[in-house]
C-alpha cells in the first residue's frame, strides 16, 4: 500500500446557521413532547365531559363510562394505525389536509385545511383555559385573573415557539414525563385503594333531565372524544423530525397510542371503582388524584403538574398550524410569506398569526373552558373523517398487497368519526358550536379567494411561460437634489455610471434662492443638467411626481435615484430628514417607474 504525498483537496465545510444542522429537528421523544402533549393532557378534561353528559341520566347512567372509554380507546387505536399510514404515504406532512388533497379533490383539502385551522386554534385557547382553571383550583387566589394567566402562557408559548421548535421540545420533555407518571400513579393507586383516600369538592345536585338511550350513549361518546384531539398534530408535523422522518414521526404516533389509550381506560376504571360523579369546584381527575393520595402534597403538587401540562399543550399547535399553513403558502391558498422559514427551523409568521388569535379568542371568552369545549372536536372529526376516507379511496385506486384490511380499518375509522362530528354539531349547535359552522365554511372561502388572486396574477405574469426577449431601450435617470454636496456628488456619480441620460431636479420655494441655486451650480458644473421647478404652494413632493410623470411620456425607461443620509447609531435616524422615504412611497404608489433609493453612510454618527 503506498501513500500520495500530494496534498489532499478538502471540501471548504460551510457553517450552518443556527437551526439548519440535524441537531435542531426533533426525535421521537422530543417529538412527543413537542406534538403530543395536547393529545396526553386531554385526560384532563375528555373523561370529566364523558361523565357530565351521563350525570343528565342520574348516577346510575355513570357506570357507562367505563364501556364508552374502551370504545373511545379503539377508535383512538384506529386513528393511531391510520394516521401512521398518512405519514408513510405523506411524509411531506399536512395530515387531513395532503390526504383530501391528493385523493377527494380541491374542496375536499378546503375543507380539511379550514378545519384544522380552526382546531389548532382552538387547542391553544382550551388548553390555556383549562391549565388556568386548574391551577386557580389549587390557588384560589388566582380566580379572579384566568385571562391574564391565559395571555401570561400564551405569549410565554409564543416566545419559545419562536426560538425554535427544538429548543422547545427539550422544554416540554421533563413535564411531559412528570405528567405520565403522576396519571399512571393515580389510575394504578386509585384502582388498587379499596377506598378513596379522601373526597374534595362540593356535592353537585344531578337531576335527571334523559334517560338511558341511544342518543345519551352517542352523546357521551363524543363528548369523550374529545380527549383524542391532537392525535392528527404528529402527521401534520412530519418535516421537524430528523431523518429518517416517517419512520421517527410513525414511531411517536405508536408512542402517543400506547400512552393514551391505557390512561383513558384507566381512568374510567377508577372512576367507576371509586363512584367518581361531577362535583363542584374541583375536576374528576383532581377528585381521582385524591382517591389515591389523599389531600396532602402529592395531591397538590399532582394537580399542579396537571395544570402546567393543560398550559404546555398549546405547543402542539405551534408545532402543527405554522407546518399546516406553509403547505397552503405553497398550495397558494394563504399569503406566499407563510412558507418562510427564518434562520432557525420556525414559520414566525405561523406562529404569529396563531398565537394572536389564539388571544383573541380567549379574550373573547373571558377564558371561560367551558363556552370553548363545545366548538373544540368539530373542526379535528372533520379531518379524521377526511384523513379516513381519503386513504380508503387511496388504497381502492393502488390496490398495494394486504390493501383490503386498510381500507376496512379506514372505513371503519371514517363511519366512527364523522358519527362523532355530526354528533357534536347536532347536539351542540345551540352552544357555540355555530361558530364552527360559520368559521370552516369563511376559512374555505378566503383560501380560495387566495388563490384566485394567486393564479390571475399568474397569468398576467405569464408564469410557465417563455417570454419575448428583452430589448434595451434609451434610459434616464432622475436626481432629486436641494443643495450642492458631497451627498449631491455622490448620488451624481453613481447615476452617471448606470444611465445614459441623468437630470438633476431641485425643487425650490423662494425664486431668489433659486437664481442663487442656478449660479452655483453652473460655478461647480458636474456634467449634469439641472432642472429647477419652483413651488409656490410649498410643496416638495407633488412638483417631483408631475415632472416623472411628464418624463414618462417620450417611452423612455425611467429611473428615480434618491440619496438618503443613513447615521451610523439607530438612534439617530430619527434626526434625518424623512421626504426620501415619503417621495419613495408616493412614486410607487402612483407610477410605474424604477424607485431606487441611495445609502449615504456617515462615519461619525
Amino acid at each position: 500500500m503506498g501513500f500520495s504525498t500530494a496534498p489532499r483537496k478538502v471540501a471548504p465545510r460551510v457553517p450552518l446557521r443556527h437551526g439548519e444542522g440535524r441537531k435542531d429537528h426533533l426525535t421521537s421523544f422530543g417529538g412527543l413532547a413537542a406534538l403530543s402533549l395536547d393529545a396526553l393532557s386531554s385526560v384532563a378534561y375528555g373523561p370529566e365531559a364523558m361523565l357530565l353528559v351521563l350525570a343528565a341520566a342520574g348516577s346510575s347512567a355513570l357506570h357507562l363510562s367505563l364501556p364508552i372509554a374502551v370504545a373511545i380507546a379503539a377508535l383512538l387505536a384506529v386513528l393511531v394505525f391510520s394516521y401512521c399510514q398518512v405519514i408513510a404515504v405523506h411524509p411531506d406532512g399536512g395530515g387531513a389536509y395532503a390526504v383530501g388533497k391528493q385523493d377527494l379533490g380541491a374542496t375536499v383539502s378546503l375543507l380539511a385545511g379550514a378545519s384544522l385551522v380552526v382546531d389548532y386554534v382552538l387547542t391553544v385557547a382550551v388548553s390555556l383555559a383549562a391549565g388556568a382553571a386548574s391551577l386557580a383550583s389549587a390557588f384560589p387566589v388566582l380566580a379572579p385573573h384566568l385571562l391574564e394567566v391565559c395571555l401570561a402562557g400564551l405569549i410565554l408559548l409564543t416566545v419559545v415557539n419562536l426560538w425554535g421548535i427544538a429548543e422547545s421540545a427539550r422544554i416540554l420533555m421533563l413535564p411531559m414525563v412528570v405528567f405520565v407518571c403522576a396519571i399512571l400513579g393515580v389510575i394504578v393507586v386509585g384502582i388498587v385503594r379499596s377506598h378513596p383516600a379522601a373526597v374534595v369538592g362540593t356535592a353537585a345536585p344531578m337531576p335527571v333531565s334523559e334517560t338511558v338511550g341511544v342518543l345519551l350513549i352517542l352523546k357521551a361518546f363524543a363528548a369523550g372524544c374529545s380527549a383524542l384531539t391532537g392525535v392528527e398534530a404528529i402527521a401534520n408535523g412530519v418535516p421537524s423530525f430528523r431523518e429518517p422522518r416517517a419512520k421517527l414521526a410513525q414511531r411517536t404516533e405508536l408512542m402517543l397510542g400506547a400512552l393514551l389509550g391505557p390512561m383513558l381506560v384507566g381512568l374510567a376504571v377508577v372512576v367507576v371503582h371509586q363512584h367518581i360523579a361531577p362535583r363542584t369546584g374541583v375536576t374528576v381527575l383532581a377528585q381521582a388524584t385524591a382517591g389515591a393520595f389523599g389531600g396532602g402534597w402529592a395531591y397538590s403538587a399532582t394537580n399542579i403538574v396537571v395544570a402546567l401540562v393543560l398550559a404546555l399543550a398549546a405547543n402542539t399547535s405551534f408545532g402543527g398550524l405554522p407546518v399546516l399553513m406553509s403547505l397552503l403558502a405553497k398550495d397558494h391558498r394563504l399569503p406566499h410569506l407563510f412558507a418562510l422559514r427564518a434562520e432557525r427551523p420556525v414559520y414566525r409568521f405561523g406562529v404569529v398569526v396563531l398565537a394572536s388569535l389564539a388571544a383573541i379568542l380567549l379574550i373573547a371568552v373571558d377564558a371561560a373552558t367551558d363556552r370553548l369545549i363545545p366548538l373544540y372536536a368539530i373542526g379535528v372529526f372533520i379531518g379524521f373523517t377526511i384523513s379516513q376516507a381519503g386513504l380508503l379511496r387511496h388504497w381502492y385506486r393502488q390496490r398495494p398487497s394486504s390493501w383490503l384490511p386498510r381500507a376496512v380499518l379506514n372505513g371503519t375509522g371514517a363511519v366512527l368519526t364523522a358519527t362523532a362530528a355530526l354528533v357534536f354539531v347536532g347536539t351542540k349547535f345551540t352552544e357555540g358550536a355555530w361558530l364552527v359552522v360559520i368559521a370552516v365554511p369563511a376559512l374555505m372561502l378566503l383560501f380560495s379567494r387566495v388563490q384566485s388572486y394567486y393564479r390571475v396574477v399568474g397569468n398576467e405574469l405569464g408564469l410557465g411561460t417563455t417570454p419575448d426577449r428583452p430589448n434595451g431601450g434609451r434610459s434616464l435617470v432622475i436626481v432629486p437634489v436641494g443643495q450642492i454636496s458631497r451627498l449631491t456628488e455622490y448620488a451624481l456619480t453613481a447615476a452617471l455610471s448606470f444611465g445614459d441620460e441623468v437630470v438633476a431636479v431641485s425643487i425650490h420655494l423662494d425664486p431668489e434662492y433659486s437664481e442663487r441655486f442656478r449660479a452655483a451650480w453652473e460655478e461647480w458644473n458636474p456634467g449634469v443638467r439641472l432642472e429647477v421647478v419652483e413651488s409656490p404652494h410649498r410643496s416638495l413632493i407633488h412638483p417631483i411626481l408631475d415632472y416623472v410623470r411628464q418624463a414618462q411620456c417620450d417611452g423612455r425607461q425611467i429611473a428615480v435615484l434618491i440619496p438618503e443620509v443613513e447615521p451610523r447609531r439607530r438612534r439617530y435616524r430619527i434626526l434625518q430628514n424623512q421626504r426620501g422615504l415619503l417621495l419613495a412611497t408616493v412614486l410607487r404608489a402612483r407610477t410605474d417607474v424604477l424607485v431606487c433609493t441611495l445609502p449615504y453612510r456617515l462615519t461619525s454618527r
